[in-house]
């Protein structure tokens, strides 16, 4: 990609993609709603409500990441969906059989269960469709940051961004695809059996 595509590309993905009108915000607090939910739902260790906030067809991706040369990013910093290593592909039957091991109470890495705690914050709703009045599926992005503390000293803070697509679905809203990308190119933690 040359310098000039580059640049396009960065501002392309900056430009908001809907106006910021009250339909907007009233949109946005919708969603945010949504993800304040389901992050007390993984932090009060509610597993099988979590599951509830997935769509049947959702698909849960956390890529490694790579340190790459300047210009590379875009292309070589993470690992493609369906191609090589990822630390989450996963689907919502996966995903229940993750929250099944842990509540059986014998994992190996969540006994005792870690205490955790979401932050999310720069929420930002990219496409609304059909439109922000009314809308049937939204692409959003945002930041986290995921405290971790194990048994006696062990602590943890996952920091990264995230983009999800929700559905609705009857009154509410349901995950159908999650991308998290985590700020760190070597997993620092023992295990990664949280939830993001």
């Amino acid at each position: 990609m040359t310098t000039t595509a580059t640049r396009q590309a960065v501002a392309a993905a900056a430009a908001p993609a809907l106006p910021r009108n009250a339909a907007y915000f009233r949109l946005r607090a919708e969603i945010e709603d949504v993800f304040y939910a389901e992050a007390a739902a993984i932090d009060e260790r509610r597993f099988l409500d979590w599951l509830d906030f997935l769509d049947e067809d959702v698909r849960y991706f956390m890529p490694m990441r790579r340190n790459v040369k300047f210009g590379q990013h875009a292309a070589l910093e993470n690992t493609a969906l369906d191609h090589g290593m990822s630390w989450f592909n996963d689907d919502k039957w996966t995903l229940t059989k993750r929250v099944e091991q842990i509540l059986t109470g014998v994992h190996y890495a969540e006994e005792p269960l870690s205490r955790i705690s979401h932050l999310i914050t720069n929420v930002r709703v990219l496409s609304a469709s059909p439109d922000a009045d009314a809308p049937d599926e939204v692409e959003t992005d945002c930041r986290f940051l995921v405290y971790l503390n194990r048994v006696e000293y062990e602590n943890y803070t996952f920091i990264g961004k995230r983009r999800d697509k929700l559905v609705r679905r009857g009154d509410g809203w349901k995950l159908r695809y999650r991308e998290i990308l985590l700020d760190q190119s070597v997993l620092l933690a023992k295990n990664l059996t949280t939830f993001f």
